[in-house]
């Protein structure tokens, strides 16, 4: 007798449906899985047969064939268990093929018939809705990430033997009910107010954050810059729901969703060690899965110590930086992450970290300084529109007890200026100032005649290249628009020139 019950398979961070055939036959009792299945889906075999006994269901002392198609499509991963031990019993008579129709199956077996979690559930579940199944039977641990798709009968199993009971009519499971976004409760992050000094720096951030500009942060150890770095999400405007399952799908394919958590809320911070590889930071494998440019989409990357990265790993961020998507190609295809995050980076002046500071005297000879920032390539630091200076704090502010302005007051003022520019930049394919393109920059950057004079001598006396000038105008426009301001005043110029790198302006 064929059986048919249908799983997925996720490739990339889509949802492709995996037909499960099962056929008995003649011979020696064996069970052959074909279908270009790896070594975790052929060790199947063992699983099934054992999670069937287990559970007090009859194995079959009979060949059984199991197809998963279509053979064009790797499969990887143990989440066709479930779905094949489901074939097995319906393909030997236990089960009737109506009770597995219009169904969707994906789950891990345990030895003793337990349904373990499985990772990408959040893409399954949409791709279930979207081909028209009414249900999707999941492990109990992801019910939870199902759930968040509407009109999606979510079926959530803790073991083989209950999910025998229901199918058969003995003893039914009850769905999972839908999960609200508004029931999951988001994380704190650290907050601007306990940051003691820095008063311009912490500007120079609200500025980062209402335009969506990368910014890094240059000055000497102990200064404040990785606590200033981690409160950076606290002030970015609130994530859409759209946004949230889009993160979520992230997290689900790349296995980094929290048991507890099955929809991300809160911007994504990632700070990845200066020891990571090229294929760590952008994503790579035989199958590709995503990066931490990635798992840092619609959120923070924060890279400290940032000459201390490979050259190799921080060229490979200059296309993600532009095009917001990252693109991995393989012998076996080719695959697209989403990678729309802000990067801050922070680093030391020098090897010693003191270059420059006035307490402390640096060790470092000037070509030893040179060799140190050079580490960073020109075309890379150019984009990054705000370069900044982070002191040593003094103790008159290190003792004060006076709190500072909390992130939750900035983070007003950030998502008035992002409202601003998602009505200005309505229909043109971008949402905030950095991303705007030179077509943009012409039409909503105009300045009036002392801005115009104020440019031409920036010009002159900084040797701003043509990329240059278009990042102040961009900057320039995030402040004006965090003042309210219609027009891109001197003032609003001024802060942004402020903001460029010495020295780095040429290319």
């Amino acid at each position: 007798m064929l059986a048919r019950v249908y799983s997925c398979a996720v490739i990339g961070l889509e949802g492709v449906i995996v037909e499960v055939e099962v056929d008995t036959g003649q011979g020696l009792p064996a069970m052959a899985i074909v279908g270009l299945p790896d070594a975790a889906v052929q060790e199947s075999r063992e699983r099934v047969q054992a999670a069937i006994k287990n559970a007090g269901l009859v194995y079959p002392r009979k060949r059984l064939i199991v197809n998963l198609a279509p053979a064009s499509v790797r499969k990887e991963g143990p989440s066709y268990d479930l779905p094949i031990a489901l074939g097995v019993l319906v393909a030997t008579g236990q089960l009737s093929p109506e009770c597995v129709q219009e169904v969707l199956v994906v789950g891990e077996l345990s030895l003793d018939g337990t349904v373990r979690h499985t990772r990408g559930v959040l893409p399954m579940a949409a791709l279930a809705r979207q081909q028209g199944f009414r249900r999707i039977i999941v492990p109990s641990a992801d019910a939870a990430e199902a759930a968040l798709i509407p009109d999606l009968e979510i079926v959530p199993v803790d073991s083989l033997e209950a999910l025998y009971a229901h199918l058969s009519g003995q003893q039914s499971i009850s769905p999972q009910p839908r999960v609200q976004a508004e029931e999951v409760i988001p994380e704190a992050y650290a907050d601007f107010r306990d940051v003691k000094g820095q008063e311009h720096v912490k500007r120079a951030m609200e500025v980062a954050g209402a335009g969506g500009h990368n910014i890094l942060l240059i000055g000497p150890p102990g200064s404040g810059k990785t606590l200033l770095a981690r409160a950076m999400p606290g002030i970015l405007p609130r994530m859409t729901i759209d946004e949230a399952l889009d993160v979520t799908r992230i997290y689900s394919v790349a296995d980094q969703l929290p048991a507890d958590v099955p929809l991300i809320q809160t911007r994504p911070f990632r700070a990845p060690h200066h020891t990571i590889s090229h294929a760590g930071l952008v994503g790579g494998g035989n199958w590709p899965h995503p990066g931490e440019i990635s798992l840092a989409h619609r959120g923070v990357l924060f890279l400290d110590e940032f000459p201390e990265f490979g050259s190799r790993v921080l060229e490979v961020m200059r296309q993600p930086l532009e095009d917001k998507v990252v693109t991995i190609s393989r012998a076996q295809g080719t695959l697209t992450f989403p990678a729309n995050f802000q990067l801050v980076a922070a680093m030391n002046p020098c090897p010693c970290g003191y270059y420059g500071d006035p307490l402390k005297a640096c060790t470092c000879s000037s070509s030893m300084v040179t060799k140190y920032q050079k580490r960073i390539s020109g075309p890379l630091l150019d984009r990054i529109d705000i370069h900044i200076e982070v002191p040593r704090v003094e103790y008159d502010k290190l003792s004060d007890d006076r709190l500072g302005e909390p992130s939750d007051v900035i983070q007003k003022r950030v998502e008035a200026a992002r409202q601003r520019q998602r009505q200005r930049l309505d229909g043109s394919g971008v949402s905030c100032n950095a991303d705007m393109r030179p077509a943009e920059v012409r039409s909503f950057c105009t300045l009036d005649d002392a801005g115009r004079s104020l440019m031409r001598a920036a010009m002159h006396q900084l040797q701003l290249s043509a990329r240059a000038y278009h990042r102040v105008l961009k900057l320039g426009r995030t402040i004006a628009d965090l003042a309210g301001a219609e027009q891109i005043g001197p003032q609003h110029l001024a802060e942004a020139l402020q903001y460029r790198p010495r020295g780095m302006d040429e290319g």
